[in-house]
């Protein structure tokens, strides 16, 4: 008898898993440009995580930077059903046909972190003030190497992001608008690194042999930031400072340990991801008013406040 009410236990406990499962509201899909940064997986992962925790089956999809493997990613989605697509634009023109599709197809687009150039597509677009940043890291970026450079010309260099991507002009926009009104900063190179680390460490290695007399290195993200960081300390320089964007782990680290990279520009990532899931939770319940640009603040953080910091946020 007892080994009968056992089997009854486990057999109830299995049946009410199987409907619990089955009771979700749906498959909300999580779309990102790459996930070979660790800051795009900390986006990911947050916005799966606020998705579950509303009661969706969240698949995430890896574009790998490549807007073919985007391209297919929408095909597998609107195939599948999914309710819902949480995006992070690999392009933000190459892009614009995918999500247009999605819409075509029904599903609701969120776009996360980057935009597309076009309106009345995506539901909406939630992505950082990356010109306020750009701003925000110029005026500290002027104001430190004026310190720290007792020089009539200051040369550097920028490491570009991804051309096609509408962060990467519009950081660098910003950071120009302020430095380019300073005569004695001069930027002698600028070349992308794709966002990337691997390619970060190589262009500053060939930026380093070009132009060894720079004293600073603006890059338009973390990882890039960190690449050249490793490019540098491997030259044995040691005058020459480091500033990126995007508040990553390994950069908070680095700027709390007094190397070489000076500042960053924290974003919000988990803010983003979170408001978007509870945004296409919402849509899919019957609301229809949403804002369809939504600028997410941005801090600067330097030597002097990095106590108030942690890996992609505040303390």
């Amino acid at each position: 008898m007892r080994k009968f009410l056992t089997i009854v236990v486990a057999v109830a406990i299995l049946v009410v898993g199987f409907t619990a499962f089955a009771e979700t509201k749906g498959k909300i899909a999580v779309v990102i440009s790459t996930l070979n940064n660790p800051w795009f997986v900390v986006l990911a992962d947050a916005a799966k995580l606020r998705a579950q925790e509303l009661g969706y089956e969240v698949t995430v999809f890896d574009s790998q930077n490549d807007t073919a493997k985007e391209s297919s990613h929408f095909d597998t989605i609107i195939a599948a059903g999914f309710k819902a697509i949480l995006f992070n634009p690999t392009d933000a023109d190459g892009s614009i046909a995918n999500v247009r599709r999605a819409k075509d197809a029904g599903i609701p687009v969120f776009c996360i972190d980057r935009g597309i150039n076009a309106r009345g597509i995506a539901i909406s677009q939630i992505y950082s003030d990356n010109y306020y940043g750009g701003v925000l890291m110029g005026e500290y970026f002027v104001k430190f190497m004026k310190e720290k450079v007792k020089a009539d010309k200051i040369p550097y260099a920028e490491l570009l992001g991804i051309l096609s991507a509408q962060p990467t002009w519009d950081r660098s926009n910003g950071f120009h608008s302020v430095v380019d009104k300073y005569k004695e900063f001069t930027m002698v190179a600028q070349q992308s690194a794709e966002f990337d680390r691997d390619t970060g460490f190589k262009v500053t290695e060939q930026i380093l042999q070009g132009h060894p007399e720079i004293k600073a290195i603006w890059c338009g993200n973390d990882a890039m930031a960190l690449g050249a960081l490793m490019a540098v300390e491997a030259a044995g320089r040691k005058d020459i400072f480091i500033f990126g964007f995007d508040g990553a782990e390994d950069v908070i680290y680095a700027i709390n340990e007094g190397r070489l990279i000076a500042a960053t520009v924290m974003q919000f990532p988990k803010l983003m991801s979170r408001l978007a899931a509870e945004w296409a939770d919402q849509y899919l319940r019957g609301e229809r008013q949403f804002p369809e640009i939504v600028p997410v603040t941005v801090e600067l953080v330097s030597r002097e406040n990095i106590d108030k910091y942690a890996p992609y946020g505040r303390k």
